[in-house]
């Protein structure tokens, strides 16, 4: 099974390298929720599903949360954290797509 190396695994600072490797899961996390909202939202704009005032407002909150989590990473140094963790889940999620179709089809010629 593959991991994803959160921090804590040494004996010196091992408290505050787990305190930072589970703030950028966190803030990874959030990232990823955030650019589903986006997604959503735009979907919804395509759609006509919302007025120009709800547009208005729904980028105006979505680009104050994107400066809220960029401020935290800056401030906490977990920039490089966040973007190696999301290489990772990224990875993973591949390697999960991979073998569910895989035994999807490996199902499917039996």
């Amino acid at each position: 099974m593959r991991q994803i190396d959160l921090g804590g695994e040494s004996d010196e600072g091992s408290e505050a390298d787990a305190a930072s490797g589970l703030l950028a899961l966190v803030i990874t996390v959030v990232e990823l929720l955030v650019e589903a909202m986006e997604k959503e939202a735009i979907r919804r704009m395509e759609s006509g599903a919302l007025d120009p005032e709800e547009i208005e407002r729904l980028g105006t909150q979505l680009q104050a949360i994107e400066e809220e989590i960029e401020g935290i990473k800056e401030r906490e140094g977990i920039e490089s954290d966040v973007g190696e963790l999301r290489g990772e889940l990224n990875d993973l999620l591949s390697d999960g797509i991979e073998r569910v179709y895989d035994d999807h089809y490996e199902e499917l010629e039996e």
